[in-house]
């Protein structure tokens, strides 16, 4: 393919954020954290590769799901060449998640059925706050609202 025909079929950053429906920012954010990439005109405007648009919805779809940037980012340098995650990528990647996911659907879940006996003031006199006293641990210490801002190390 010719240079010219080439950059035809470049996006800039406004026609990949309409595509996409990533904002601008968002797109200039995830560059900064190099989990897509362009390259600049002579007149230092960002020009994307139509590839970029399956790699922004692997990022988005990831998200939505809960994954880290930081993670997200991890996984899309595993790939080969930086190249642009294809359905099989999702699928080894998605599976690789899983448990982590599935640990914070139970803490959610834990949260949820809890929240009822949490008084939400901080105080921490409840005998077993799960949100911010789980088993009671500062209990076992000390009692009273004093506890929130001191930070315990164990006696050794």
């Amino acid at each position: 393919m010719s240079q010219s025909s080439e950059k035809s079929h470049e996006l800039t950053v406004g026609q990949l954020a309409a595509r996409s429906g990533a904002a601008v920012s968002a797109l200039h954010f995830y560059e900064s954290k190099g989990l897509i990439s362009s390259r600049r005109t002579s007149g230092n405007q960002r020009r994307y590769t139509r590839d970029t648009l399956r790699r922004v919805a692997f990022v988005r779809a990831a998200q939505r799901v809960g994954i880290p940037l930081a993670t997200i980012g991890e996984a899309l340098a595993q790939l080969p060449e930086a190249r642009t995650p294809d359905r099989e990528d999702w699928a080894r990647l998605s599976l690789a998640w899983r448990g982590e996911l599935d640990m914070r659907i139970n803490q959610l879940g834990r949260l949820r059925d809890h929240l009822t006996d949490c008084i939400g003031c901080g105080c921490l006199s409840l005998d077993t706050c799960v949100l911010s006293n789980p088993e009671d641990d500062f209990g076992s210490r000390m009692a009273g609202s004093r506890l929130m801002p001191v930070r315990y190390q164990d006696d050794d």
